[in-house]
């Protein structure tokens, strides 16, 4: 099979590698839409990569045992690999999973374990069925473009009397935005690159620039001095923090979405006691919360905005200049195109 690799130097290669095989309740899944997430950070920095990907949809293609899905089924293939017994996993939790399976060990090899490829190996338990209807670039959308945001969204009780903050509209930001508007709440959003800003636009979301040192004081002008219900980072920004804290009315609630490493100052009197302020991370979503997050899917108008292009796997290298120029939301790759 064919999958893309990084050598480093900022190149990218299409190279031939072997097909993995079904084990146990691992299947293989052929992959017809592979979302593009933070890979192309990877490429950027010159590093060397040989599995780039952690989502995907495609079809159910080889089984090595009856199970929970069959050959012929089109499923979403969530992120990692879970063990599948521990409590976490068992609550639907799995993200969380301290105890994540060498897929190497199980199978005798790592390939499969990228999704920028034609196939890929995966435990049958997190490959849920995609709807009849659904197309498999939309139905990818479950993973990493709506399901960080959906997952802090349901947990805040967001809703139509709500006005939510979402800072950075990358693809997680963007898709955010998705899952507010179908809530019906009303949105917030900083970005400061024109082309995201437009989009979020097209989506009814009221845009201010974070470089406006004013951007709080417009925030409290437009929530009538309280500051926003809910807020959430998409950015991994520290100033954003900063900010989404501060905009955050009392008794509200700011979830971490965007990765950052680097250390923010919270103040607990100030911030949290006084405040009353809930603040949390959210890095995906309940497994059980599946047919949730597929009837914003159906029924969202915005999904051919967040997803911005779908292109061909062997013009993987022209996708990744898109995304470093902030020229793209989601990117679908077809590894069959």
């Amino acid at each position: 099979m064919k999958k893309v690799i990084l050598p480093g130097n900022q190149q990218v290669q299409i190279v031939d590698v072997p097909e993995p095989q079904p084990r146990e309740d691992w299947v293989v899944v052929k992959v017809h839409a592979a979302p593009m997430c933070t890979e192309y950070k990877a490429w950027m920095q010159g590093h060397k990569s040989e599995f780039l990907g952690h989502e995907a949809a495609g079809e159910v293609v080889a089984v090595a045992q009856p199970g929970r899905v069959k050959v012929g089924d089109r499923v979403v293939v969530m992120p990692m690999y879970p063990c599948g017994k521990c409590a976490l996993c068992i609550a639907g939790d799995y993200i969380h999973c301290e105890h994540a399976i060498d897929v190497e060990a199980f199978t005798g090899m790592r390939e499969g374990s990228a999704t920028y490829a034609q196939y890929l190996i995966k435990p049958d338990w997190i490959l849920p069925l995609i709807p009849e209807g659904v197309s498999y670039e939309h139905a990818s959308l479950a993973c990493c473009a709506l399901g960080p945001s959906f997952g802090a969204f349901q947990r805040m009780g967001v809703g139509v009397f709500d006005t939510v903050l979402v800072t950075g509209l990358g693809p997680v930001g963007l898709g955010a935005i998705v899952n507010a508007r179908y809530r019906g709440a009303r949105v917030i959003a900083i970005e400061s690159f024109p082309w995201r800003v437009e989009r979020a636009q097209r989506m009814g979301a009221i845009v201010l620039d974070p470089r406006d040192p004013n951007t709080l004081k417009q925030i409290r002008e437009l929530t009538n001095g309280i500051g926003v219900d809910y807020a959430l980072d998409c950015s991994g920004s520290t100033a954003a923090h900063r900010l989404c804290i501060d905009a955050t009315r009392r008794r509200g609630q700011f979830a971490f979405v965007g990765e950052c490493g680097d250390a923010l100052s919270i103040y607990p009197s100030n911030d949290m006691i006084r405040k009353g302020l809930t603040i949390f991370g959210s890095w995906h979503y309940n497994l059980s919360l599946y047919p949730l997050i597929m009837q914003v899917i159906q029924n969202s108008p915005f999904l051919d905005v967040l997803v911005s292009h779908v292109m061909p796997m062997n013009d993987v290298a022209a996708a990744f200049e898109l995304q470093k120029r902030g020229e793209a939301a989601k990117i679908i790759l077809q590894p069959w195109a």
